[in-house]
């Protein structure tokens, strides 16, 4: 939480349906003993799940450990960071998020905002749910602000992990410069069409939840917004008390200036906890809720977890209040094709790469088969049937009596339900030569597949532009011991005059030295290493680089881009529009 007080904003109200629930029995505090309290009369079923606060203080052990490794803190700007946001963004990756790096460009220190969406329920009907992500210098940050990440992180993990049919769709947000003025969730509010800011019907914020010797408080607790968390709170009869303390000094504030409905968890900061608020949370009156607040002993000591469980559990109460039906999703998927088109020449053969992906429920088998193709035509699958979420690769091949023209052909998945894509073909009489350009997905601009790629190198960052569209693959730039990989598998059409292989490459390096290769790009196209660039290629812009590739005609190879970088200075190797032509 930022130190400089602001004036409290308007309280503002969203209409949000309240339910009771039968409350598990919360853990005991790892810090100070909780003060007991009489739970209030048993509420009906709880839908919501237990979030594993086990789990939760994984994801602090994990900041604390950055923390250190990048010079005992995590403030915006810092490599700490940098490395914090790719640790959360790794894990909602890997769980179905649809996740956003938006670049703060106004804030102090320029870095990027999260942005993770869970892509189910209706677009028009938004809840977020954010905590800011940076810490200050002086410390690692555990409780301000890590306690509230980390909550978050593993409420989105459970969700994805249940995927149950939503009424509303889920956003979560993790920011960047909150310490210097709510910059990067300003940048935010700002950025959004006044329809964009219609569709979000409450916003959830989550500072410091877990403080030491700290209390429970939430933001606007009487307005609607606020109904499910204090619900939850009530429940065990904590009587939560209106958090003054952080109005105007938290990410809320910017939400609220733009007329979004919100409300949070708090647990407190620097101000003192009065003998009336110990008698009935526990811990020392007279004493400040978190004494580390803003100082190196924000570490994972740090927390009263009987606290941090209750805010976590209490955002999942939320969340299932707010967004989530009663029923069971449908298993659904969709198939694409890319490329979209091709051509091949008679004798001769060219492939695609048909991805798959679910769409509600649980990942199902799906078969793949094709029609509409001509006489002396046939279409392969490797493998013919994937999970979906899973690519195969689609093989055309035609006869030396291929009927020649332009035909529509229509990749069909099947499983539960049928979906359908299509692939136009064009057949050439020429013989030899099938040519084109062999590199699918050339820009990086849909999605990953057919690319393999460490997680976070495709990417449409803006702290390193694309040369075109908005994506681009970003190996390395950490700073740190690291070994990024990009590689895609290709087929190389036979009996072409020419074959070449480019892409643009831009190295960006903050290493000083004229002499030594401390970071480097491997390029490698089958077995053969085709270029080595380092630190001492920096330039700026991209530079086109161009191999011959005849050598690999008639052939299935890969071609593999590995970056190496040393333990500090960082050494960025950004490529973008990556192609193989044959003519």
């Amino acid at each position: 939480m930022r130190r400089t007080t602001l004036t409290a904003g308007v309280t503002l109200a969203v209409v949000a349906a309240t339910t009771t629930v039968t409350l598990a029995a919360p853990q005991a505090s790892a810090t100070i003993a909780a003060k007991p309290v009489t739970a209030a009369a048993p509420l009906a079923a709880l839908a919501a799940p237990d979030i594993s606060i086990t789990n939760v203080q994984a994801h602090l052990t994990q900041f604390n450990s950055i923390a250190t490794s990048n010079g005992g803190n995590r403030r915006a700007g810092s490599a700490g960071y940098t490395a914090s946001v790719a640790y959360v963004k790794g894990k909602l990756q890997a769980a179905g998020y649809t996740v956003t790096e938006q670049n703060c460009t106004s804030c102090t220190y320029p870095g990027s905002n999260l942005i993770a969406e869970w892509p189910q329920g209706p677009a028009d009907q938004v809840v977020m749910f954010g905590a800011h992500l940076d810490g200050v210098a002086a410390g690692p940050g555990i409780n301000d602000n890590g306690s509230g990440s980390a909550s978050l992180l593993e409420n989105a993990l459970v969700l994805a992990s249940q995927n149950p049919s939503m009424t509303k769709r889920v956003r979560f947000a993790w920011w960047n410069g909150e310490e210097q003025g709510l910059q990067g969730s300003k940048h935010y509010v700002n950025s959004l069409s006044t329809t964009q800011r219609g569709y979000i019907k409450g916003y959830y914020n989550f500072d410091m939840v877990g403080s030491p010797n700290g209390g429970y408080f939430i933001n606007r607790i009487t307005s609607t917004t606020a109904a499910p968390l204090k619900a939850y709170w009530d429940s065990f009869g904590l009587q939560p008390e209106e958090n003054t303390e952080g109005a105007g000094r938290s990410d809320d504030y910017s939400f609220n200036n733009a007329g979004i409905p919100t409300s949070g968890y708090a647990a407190g900061a620097s101000y003192t906890k009065t003998s009336a608020q110990a008698s009935k949370w526990g811990g020392t009156a007279g004493a400040a809720y978190d004494g580390c607040y803003h100082r190196a002993c924000d570490t994972t000591s740090n927390i009263n977890t009987t606290i941090l469980n209750r805010s976590a559990d209490g955002i999942a109460y939320a969340i299932w209040q707010l967004a989530v039906g009663t029923g069971t999703p449908t298993n659904d998927f969709s198939v694409s094709v890319s490329p979209t088109s091709g051509s091949v020449a008679r004798g001769a053969a060219t492939t695609a790469t048909v991805s798959t992906a679910t769409t509600s429920g649980s990942a199902q088998t799906v078969s793949l088969s094709a029609s509409g193709a001509p006489s002396g035509v046939t279409v392969s699958f490797s493998p013919s049937s994937v999970t979906s979420g899973g690519t195969s690769t689609m093989t055309v091949s035609a006869s030396s009596t291929a009927t020649t023209g332009t035909f529509t052909l229509t990749v069909t998945g099947t499983g539960s339900v049928t979906r359908t894509a299509t692939y136009s073909l064009t057949v050439t009489g020429t013989g030899g030569c099938a040519g084109g350009q062999v590199v699918g997905n050339s820009s990086f601009e849909s999605g990953t597949a057919p690319w393999t790629a460490s997680s976070g190198v495709i990417t449409n960052s803006a702290s390193q532009p694309a040369r075109t569209g908005s994506y681009k693959a970003w190996l390395n730039g950490y700073g740190t011991s690291r070994t990024d990989t990009l590689s895609q598998s290709l087929t190389v059409p036979a009996g072409c005059a020419t074959y070449t292989l480019a892409f643009y490459l831009h190295i960006d390096s903050a290493e000083t030295t004229s002499t030594t290769a401390y970071d480097k790009l491997t390029v490698q196209l089958g077995t053969t290493t085709l270029a080595t660039y380092s630190n001492l290629n920096r330039a700026s812009g991209y530079q086109l680089r161009t191999f011959n590739a005849a050598a690999y005609a008639g052939q299935t190879v890969t071609l593999k881009f590995t970056g190496v970088e040393d333990a500090s200075l960082q050494t960025s190797f950004v490529i973008d529009d990556v192609t193989l032509q044959a003519s």
